[in-house]
């Protein structure tokens, strides 16, 4: 499935594409910093994960997406769905920093919340360092609110391996929506896009 919003193209990552991803931003220690998985020491570590993400596809009806710009194809960064059943999914995003600060970690989740809307998701959650205020303030203009209880105890491998910390719990209520759930294009980036099915 390929995803197209007013910026961006979302799609399913391949093997090939394990270089790009680790000199972008997988292998960089500042844009992993708050991140649930650890930082790639090498490209190894990239494949590995493009492997899982590939049983994913094959699993579940969507997994991780690559980021890309509409304008050059640059690899900006990567979000999706990790799902835990049929109806409840979480999911999160990643971003180059050359790529911060121009609403693409915004633009990109209102995808992934259609798509998982559109794959029959009724819970979609997010989990967050509470010092991260940027990756917060993307979940909140998407309509993520805090969960009840508000946190959950996670590690993050990148500031201290092994460490279970607190970390922000945010959730979206999402109503099942019948049908097929195709490939689409996304027309504009709102945090509900209108969309149209590419036949």
């Amino acid at each position: 499935m390929q995803i197209e919003t007013a910026r961006l193209t979302l799609r399913q990552p391949g093997i090939d594409d394990a270089a790009a991803i680790f000199e972008r931003y997988a292998s960089d220690p500042e844009v992993t910093r708050f991140l649930g998985w650890p930082r790639h020491r090498r490209v190894e570590d990239t494949r590995a994960f493009l492997r899982f993400s590939a049983e994913e596809w094959k699993r579940w009806p969507a997994g991780p997406y690559l980021i890309l710009s509409r304008a050059d194809g640059l690899l900006l960064g990567s979000t999706g769905l990790g799902f835990q059943t049929s109806q409840e999914a979480v999911t999160g995003y990643v971003l180059s920093e050359d790529a911060w600060g121009r609403g693409y970690a915004t633009e990109a989740l209102a995808a992934v919340i259609e798509v998982a809307s559109s794959t029959g998701v009724v819970r979609l959650s997010a989990l967050c360092h509470p010092e991260h205020s940027a990756s917060r303030r993307v979940l909140e203009k998407n309509g993520f609110v805090l969960d009840d209880p508000p946190t959950r105890r996670a590690e993050f491998p990148n500031l201290a391996p092994g460490v279970q910390q607190d970390a922000l719990c945010y959730v979206l209520p999402l109503e099942e929506k019948k049908g097929d759930a195709g490939e689409h294009r996304y027309l504009d980036s709102s945090p509900a896009p209108t969309i149209e099915k590419i036949s």
